[in-house]
């Protein structure tokens, strides 16, 4: 999906399927079905069958020959492939959305507001079939460009641009999920200490105790819940680490550059430990 027009990406597997519910219910519509896959082919080669294996060169019997062989390789023969350039490269509809709203469906994407399905039917109520924008809606939710929008815990927005409400600590939470399988899936590569520490992100931007965001954004999927559990106890060693530093610096009487120069600490870093570690304190009691 680049430049003005955003590419249609695949519909997500049966593991992406709390976040596509996600979308779906954010934007109060149902979900749309997958796309059907577009076959292509790969080009064979007979340089290597001896020359007594080699169809005619001309005639009928060469390209019926031609057709059998292809059939009895699992191949389509190449007369029945469609081009693939007369494939459409995007929804139609997608198109005009990324006309209209370049702010939203165009070159960067930002999480639509609730409702937005239906704020698009009123505003244009001449241009878009329902079923045709209800489906454009859906492939564009589920790409990984929108997917990374609520992931990093943007807020809604209207048709005019405009921030309207918060992002869901649950939808930000599977978007998360979500972006980090793909890109394991893609790349092959161990996400789960990134996945990890987004995770803690996104659970200390949402203001919530541990207990009631564990309770907001399990599912059924253990796996998940799992690295969930993983996030918070790599958050609690943490919060331990801070803690300790910080009673150490309390007890040294130090300013903050003589105890992280004493300690053999980078300054900055020592700052943004203590600083946490005073956030993780409870509130002091009052008479």
């Amino acid at each position: 999906m680049t430049d003005h027009v955003p590419e249609q990406e695949p519909t997500a597997a049966p593991a992406a399927a709390p976040v596509a519910a996600a979308s779906a219910q954010a934007l109060q519509q149902p979900e749309t079905g997958n796309r059907a896959p577009v076959a292509t082919a790969e080009a064979t080669t007979t340089a290597d069958s001896p020359r007594g294996d080699r169809p005619p060169r001309g005639g009928r019997g060469g390209r019926n020959n031609g057709r059998d062989r292809a059939r009895a390789e699992g191949q389509a023969p190449a007369d029945q492939l469609a081009p693939s350039r007369t494939l459409p490269r995007t929804h139609p509809a997608l198109e005009q959305l990324a006309g209209l709203y370049p702010h939203l469906f165009g070159a960067v994407f930002l999480p639509l507001k609730r409702g937005i399905f239906q704020d698009l039917l009123e505003a244009h109520p001449e241009l878009f079939e329902r079923d045709a924008l209800k489906a454009a809606l859906g492939i564009h939710t589920r790409s990984t460009r929108y997917l990374q929008s609520v992931a990093a815990g943007e807020k809604r927005h209207d048709l005019a641009g405009q921030p309207v409400e918060d992002m869901a600590p649950e939808h930000v939470h599977h978007a998360l999920l979500e972006v980090f399988r793909r890109r394991k899936a893609r790349a092959g590569e161990d996400v789960l200490p990134k996945l990890r520490k987004r995770m803690i992100q996104a659970f200390e931007a949402s203001g919530l105790t541990r207990e009631a965001y564990t309770e907001l954004v399990t599912g059924r999927d253990e796996a998940a819940n799992a690295i969930l559990q993983e996030a918070f106890a790599e958050w609690a060693a943490r919060n331990a680490k801070d803690e300790a530093l910080m009673r150490a610096f309390e007890a040294s009487g130090q300013t903050l550059d003589a105890f992280a120069d004493m300690y053999g600490m980078d300054p900055r870093q020592t700052g943004q430990m203590l600083e946490r570690a005073r956030r993780q304190r409870p509130p002091a009691a009052t008479a």
